[in-house]
Order: C-alpha cells, then sequence, then structure tokens
C-alpha cells in the first residue's frame, strides 16, 4: 500500500459516497412531488410517511460525504467548506428544513399548520439537488479560490486557503453550466422519487400520476444530463505533472481519461443504460415496479465515473479560476500516509455497515404503504 495507492483508494470512497448521495436524493425528488402527486391529504400522508423512512440515510451519507472528505482530504474540506460557506450553508438550510418538517407538521401545538410544513419539504425538494449538483460541477469547471500553503509557517496568519471574491460560494451559481448539472440532478431525483413511490406505496391515483408524471421528467433530465457529458468530455481539463506538481490546461481531458481509463468509460456506459432501462420500462409496462433499483444502481454507477474521471489519471479534481496552480489535487490535498493508512483499515468496516443498511431498508419495506396503513400513530 503506498501512498498513492491510498490516495487513489480514499478517492474512491470519496467518489462512492456522492454516487450514493446522488441516488439517495429520491427522497428530495419525492419530496418535490409531495403536491404534483398527492392531491388529498391522505395521499400526501403517504408519500411523507414513504420517504420519511428513507430521509435519515440520505442525511447521514451527506454528513459521511462531508466528513470522508475533511479526514482524507482536508485541503478540500478547508478551502471549499470553508470558502465556500454560503453555498454549503444553503444545502445545510434545505436539509435541516427537511428535518424539522418531518418532525413537527403533525405535533399538536403546530401552529403554522401541516401544509407550511410540507411546503418546507418541497423547497428541500428543489434546493437540495440544484444546490448539490451545482456545487459537484464546480469539479469540473472551477471556483475561485486561492490556496498559499507558505501561510502554514505564518504564526501571526496560517491561513492556507481563502476565496477570492466576497461571494463565498454563490458565484457558482452563475455559472450556467453549474445550473444546468444542478437541474439535470434536480430532474433525476424527481425520476427516482416517482420509482420508489411506485415500488413502495400501494395505491392507484398516485401510481397512475408517476406513469403519467415520469416522462415529463425524463425528458428535461436527458437534454441537460447529455448536454453537460458532452460539453464535459469536449472541453479543456485541467491536468497536472505529476514529476514537478505543475497544473496545466489540456485539450479534452476528461475524454483522455475516459480513453485511457477505458474500464470507467464501460462503467459510464452500463450505468447510462440501466438508468435509461429503469425508466423506459415502467413507461411500458405499467404494472412493473422494480425500475427504482435499475435506474438506481445505474445512477451510482455514471456518477461514481464523473467522480472518478475529475480526480484521477493526473487531473485537478478541485480546479481554481482565479489562480491555476492553486487547484487541488488527491496528491497535493491529502492527509499524511499514516492518516490514510490508519483510515484504510477502519474503511474495512464498510461492508457491515451497509449490510445493516440493506437488512434495515428490507426491513421497512417489507409492504408496501396503503391507506389502512397510515394511522395518526405511525405516520409522519
Amino acid at each position: 500500500m503506498t501512498y498513492d495507492f491510498l490516495q487513489h483508494y480514499w478517492w474512491f470512497l470519496i467518489s462512492l459516497l456522492g454516487a450514493l448521495l446522488v441516488f439517495l436524493m429520491f427522497v428530495q425528488g419525492g419530496n418535490s412531488l409531495l403536491f404534483t402527486l398527492g392531491k388529498t391529504a391522505e395521499e400526501r400522508r403517504m408519500m411523507i410517511n414513504s420517504t420519511g423512512r428513507k430521509w435519515e440515510i440520505t442525511f447521514t451519507t451527506l454528513v459521511t460525504f462531508g466528513g470522508a472528505f475533511f479526514a482524507s482530504f482536508p485541503l478540500f474540506y478547508s478551502t471549499s467548506f470553508g470558502g465556500a460557506y454560503w453555498l454549503w450553508m444553503l444545502i445545510l438550510f434545505s436539509f435541516v428544513l427537511q428535518a424539522v418538517s418531518y418532525e413537527f407538521q403533525n405535533k399538536i401545538g403546530n401552529i403554522l399548520g401541516t401544509k407550511t410544513f410540507q411546503w418546507f419539504l418541497v423547497m428541500n425538494g428543489v434546493l437540495g439537488p440544484v444546490l448539490l449538483g451545482g456545487a459537484v460541477a464546480t469539479f469540473f469547471d472551477g471556483s475561485n479560490f486561492l490556496v498559499a500553503k507558505q501561510n502554514f509557517t505564518d504564526g501571526i496568519e496560517p491561513v492556507i486557503s481563502s476565496w477570492a471574491n466576497a461571494s463565498h460560494g454563490l458565484d457558482a451559481l452563475l455559472d450556467p453550466w453549474n445550473i444546468i448539472l444542478g437541474l439535470a440532478v434536480f430532474f433525476l431525483a424527481r425520476i427516482l422519487g416517482n420509482l420508489y413511490f411506485m415500488n413502495n406505496i400501494k395505491d392507484e391515483a398516485i401510481e397512475r400520476r408517476c406513469h403519467a408524471n415520469l416522462l415529463v421528467d425524463a425528458v428535461p433530465f436527458l437534454i441537460l444530463f447529455v448536454a453537460f457529458l458532452v460539453r464535459t468530455v469536449l472541453k479543456d481539463g485541467y491536468a497536472f505533472d505529476p514529476a514537478t506538481g505543475v497544473i496545466f490546461m489540456e485539450p479534452m481531458k476528461y475524454l483522455n481519461n475516459l480513453l485511457s481509463m477505458w474500464y470507467l468509460a464501460v462503467v459510464l456506459l452500463i450505468g447510462v443504460v440501466l438508468v435509461l432501462y429503469g425508466i423506459i420500462v415502467p413507461v411500458i409496462k405499467k404494472t412493473y415496479k422494480k425500475g427504482i433499483w435499475f435506474a438506481g444502481i445505474g445512477t451510482v454507477l455514471t456518477v461514481l465515473v464523473l467522480f472518478l474521471i475529475a480526480g484521477w489519471n493526473g487531473t485537478a479534481y478541485y480546479p481554481s479560476n482565479a489562480d491555476l496552480q492553486s487547484s487541488l489535487t488527491i496528491q497535493n490535498s491529502s492527509s499524511s500516509e499514516f492518516t490514510l493508512r490508519t483510515m484504510f483499515y477502519v474503511s474495512l468496516l464498510i461492508p457491515f455497515v451497509l449490510a445493516y443498511i440493506i437488512y434495515a431498508w428490507r426491513s421497512l419495506d417489507r409492504k408496501q404503504i396503503t391507506k389502512e396503513e397510515i394511522s395518526e400513530d405511525e405516520a409522519y
């Protein structure tokens, strides 16, 4: 286990967590559909009870994603989470709205009313995916920050990284390509939300609306995602020389990454095919309810590849638009070899955690949600 292997290993784990997070955002997609699919209070309660069983897994994955970044690539954590804090604060605020809404919408003494908290869930369903997608897009489009490692020895001002303007991350929302990926993630979350409700709720009216709404969300998602993917693989990318650490622009860098790491191109193709299969089959066959698993696995594989081509093969995964040489790579932003090696052994427990999540998931979803099962005591 060389230092280089450990850096690549931990970028893989970060990428896998990010990919799982995008899949689990079917909760946000379901929240955004609350008033589109739920026409009565009873129908909305079934939907909320359905996503309410999974929202904590999504939130925990988001926190774990941030924690793993902090432990393995602390310079990214201090640069992005510390510099672009307004963007991350908006993301966290939307998730706090979600948690509060699930907890308090049906509590006695709720002076805001149930619908107010349900609209909070809709806000989370829109803001969460768009902002997270925009944040991930900066891995390909860059952000405005400066890194000065020599400041670490400055006892008066030991600040290594700083934001180059006063927006502190909000400038990411001014780049149209960041917004395009954010909207693509939003519509993908809605697709997954539709598929999840088909699988999890037994109600004719909701199932019928899910089928009708599936294509409505699939068309803009495919247009936005294909546009972002084609533009990304054809644009100049941020490469670096491992020998000198110098960062430079390389024509079609991300396409070169896919060609040189051909196995990732194969995984990307499989992921896209699975997503399309998960969408198309339920549209054709109205009784088919397992589209969430095909589209979900396809989402994980596709997003995993996007993360990997952003960080592997001599690529700067967090480019700086203010100073090219301040861009972050998995080599210049990682923890020490001792830290990565120690955490490697801890990471061997991950399969056991995943096994528990799968067990809990299956236990919760053993029976589909019906109107008869929704009661004041057990529903959100």
